[in-house]
């Protein structure tokens, strides 16, 4: 079968599609199938030899609206000798394209683009769930209706858990179209900690774009007030410079290092590195980096939002929050001063994730998937 996989981001970038993609390309090129994967990317000219598929790159900072249209000519000519389309960013420009392919089109939904952009804008200030369900301005609501309209083009929607599976369909998406793979990823003892320009006895890190929905201004005033703590923001974004000055006023610069965007293998020696993993998010789908950090035996300490708690059991492999309470001072200084049950909460989170999250049964679920699609298609055609 041959398979084009789109998506916005790859290595070098970091985020769950970066991590994903390649993950699920080796695979399925291991099983036998030809790959090509199409990206943006800040630099066209890596070197991606090492990749046992093709990698067409193009370039992220062109004017959007060229952009936009070299992105849609391209999946044209890449995905005529596709026997199927997966999706996994750029969404629109997939469908758009389709239109005139007709091929068989396979989504990874993760999240929702529409929500994400309103809030990144400072266009509304609303959680996930009540975003969902509230009326708004024309422009938020057209968002939200080119999120639906795309979605519904898809003839299968993968999403990472049970929870955004209800939102999906609420998009109109027909249910039996929507099927929920939970993502996983090969086991990482053989990860190496880097070394992390912190000297405090306890280190915590958070993994991700620096966006407002983020909430790691929360996470900083918290730190604060927890002297023998330090923090580790791996990723960048537009809230950086905010958030580098935030740390200043707080008199914590000593004791947060903002590491910057971070290569996959990086960002694992970074939390290899570090006693605990806090995402302090308003919202998220299933986030990946959290099975990481669960695979490298740190105990999860997140808000209880979207798939999270599918992953974490409370007290068990880490520690859910309230999303309104959000990761507080009191929290943390209660992990800090008992690091036994950090180590613990840690080493069952590690035992979870290998004994119920198989490479294999992520790989055969999404196989199974784009193959029903393709062969529908030569059926019906």
């Amino acid at each position: 079968m041959k398979i084009l996989v789109v998506t916005g981001i790859f290595p070098p970038d970091i985020g769950g599609p970066a991590t994903y993609v390649p993950q699920i390309a080796r695979a399925l090129a291991a099983r036998g199938h030809a790959i090509t994967v199409l990206t943006l990317s800040d630099q066209v000219d890596h070197d991606d030899d090492s990749y046992p598929f093709e990698v067409v790159r193009l370039p992220r900072r062109l004017p959007k609206p060229w952009r936009w249209a070299l992105t849609v000519v391209t999946i044209l000519r890449l995905g005529r000798r596709a026997d199927v389309l997966f999706v996994n960013g750029l969404a629109l420009e997939s469908v758009l394209a389709n239109f005139l392919m007709r091929k068989p089109l396979v989504m990874k939904v993760v999240g929702d683009l529409a929500w994400e952009r309103a809030t990144t804008l400072g266009w509304t200030g609303d959680d996930f769930e009540t975003f969902q369900q509230k009326r708004y301005g024309w422009k938020i609501e057209l968002l939200k209706a080119l999120r639906s309209w795309w979605t519904r083009r898809a003839h299968r929607v993968i999403v990472p858990s049970r929870y955004l599976a209800g939102w999906v369909v609420r998009w109109g998406v027909p249910e039996e179209r929507v099927v929920v793979v939970y993502n996983t990823l090969e086991p990482l003892d053989g990860v190496q900690p880097l070394v992390v320009p912190l000297s405090t006895p306890v280190k915590a890190v958070t993994v991700g774009r620096l966006i407002p929905l983020k909430r790691i201004d929360q996470l900083l005033e918290a730190v604060a007030k927890v002297p023998d703590l330090g923090l580790v923001v791996v990723g960048d974004g537009p809230e950086r410079p905010r958030l580098e000055r935030l740390a200043g006023s707080l008199g914590v610069s000593d004791r947060v290092y903002f590491a910057g965007r971070r290569s996959r293998e990086e960002t694992l020696g970074l939390m290899a590195a570090c006693d605990l993993f806090v995402l302090n998010s308003t919202h998220e789908g299933l986030p990946h980096v959290v099975l990481e950090a669960m695979a490298l035996g740190l105990p999860v300490v997140a808000t209880a939002v979207g798939g999270t708690p599918e992953v974490v059991r409370d007290g068990e492999t880490g520690v859910l929050v309230n999303k309104e309470r959000g990761i507080d001072a009191q929290l943390l200084r209660r992990l800090v001063t008992d690091l036994g049950l950090c180590r613990n909460m840690g080493e069952a989170a590690k035992n979870w994730v290998s004994q119920n999250l198989s490479l294999q049964h992520m790989v055969q679920g999404t196989e199974t998937i784009l193959l029903g699609c393709a062969e529908k298609r030569t059926t019906d055609g």
